[in-house]
């Protein structure tokens, strides 16, 4: 979301935990995150008047589908709705927040940020989105609608760093960046490494149906193959699943297994066109 230009942040573990409540700003921003692990929330907004401010706010977690869940919101004071969502919500590990260090935002503007990250988290389905509401952009004027997409794309910025990448197009394939293929077992696919592990691209086809083993030897790649088909991103054909969009992998492993229907080395199977193994140019890039 920054177009590639580089920036400077400042974390501050308000703590002393590493793993604890982090504080992130960014330079020439007016705006501030703070990162809230589920455990430490309840000294946190006692200890820290952040979260007696307005903003917008995210609830992470895995609770134990191959997608990440994500809740997105929005309050004017921040601790009344995470208190509520620390009560009723299990599956998040961690909120973070984005507020401003001055002029507080307003009902009207924390209300577009909350839609803009929902739309965007929608488009690209990165995440298991807990949301069933789809709010409508609150009426700005033209200055106001300016400055607050001037304050989502700095956070937007911010989140991969922050290690959530859900809000972003995966990222394409580039000159540096070698498209491999597999093509056996019922399975003709394409993708290539990103900075987060492996995508696979739209229009490659998977096996129809997995080895008997699989769900046994490899039931993390079974499961993760299963969410994608229930959610769409793997569609059934005559005698193959067809992705419909681009998806991200953790590893090349996890792409093979998912294609393949089987439990798969990814840095064997994936090949350049010449043939050559995503191993073998690993290596080369090494050498």
């Amino acid at each position: 979301m920054t177009g590639g230009k580089p920036f400077k942040i400042k974390i501050l573990v308000a703590d002393g935990r590493p793993d604890g409540l982090r504080l992130v700003e960014k330079s020439n921003w007016i705006g501030q995150g703070i990162v809230c692990p589920r455990g430490r929330y309840s000294w946190a907004k006692k200890a820290r008047e952040e979260f007696s401010r307005s903003g917008v706010y995210l609830l992470v977690g895995q609770d134990g589908d191959p997608l990440p869940k994500l809740y997105v919101g929005e309050a004017e004071e921040v601790k009344t709705r995470l208190d509520r969502h620390y009560e009723d919500k299990d599956f998040w590990q961690q909120a973070i927040v984005f507020t401003t260090k001055g002029t507080p935002l307003n009902k009207a503007e924390v209300k577009y940020l909350e839609a803009g990250l929902l739309k965007l988290a929608r488009r690209y389905g990165r995440s298991k989105l807990q949301n069933t509401n789809k709010p409508r952009l609150p009426g700005l004027s033209e200055a106001d609608q300016a400055e607050m997409e001037g304050y989502l794309d700095e956070l937007l910025s911010l989140l991969p760093v922050l290690g959530v990448p859900f809000f972003e197009r995966e990222e394409a394939p580039s000159k540096d960046r070698e498209v491999y293929h597999v093509d056996r077992s019922g399975c003709k696919a394409a993708g290539f490494e990103t900075n987060m592990g492996f995508t696979v691209r739209e229009g490659s086809l998977a096996r129809e149906s997995t080895v008997p083993s699989m769900k046994e030897k490899a039931s993390g790649y079974y499961l993760q193959r299963q969410e994608l088909i229930k959610e769409g991103v793997l569609e059934k054909k005559t005698n193959h699943y067809r992705f419909t969009r681009d998806w991200p992998f953790s590893s090349p492993s996890a792409a093979a297994a998912v294609c393949l229907g089987s439990n798969a080395n990814g840095l064997i199977e994936w090949k350049d066109e010449s043939g050559t193994t995503l191993k073998a140019n690993r290596k080369k890039a090494t050498a």
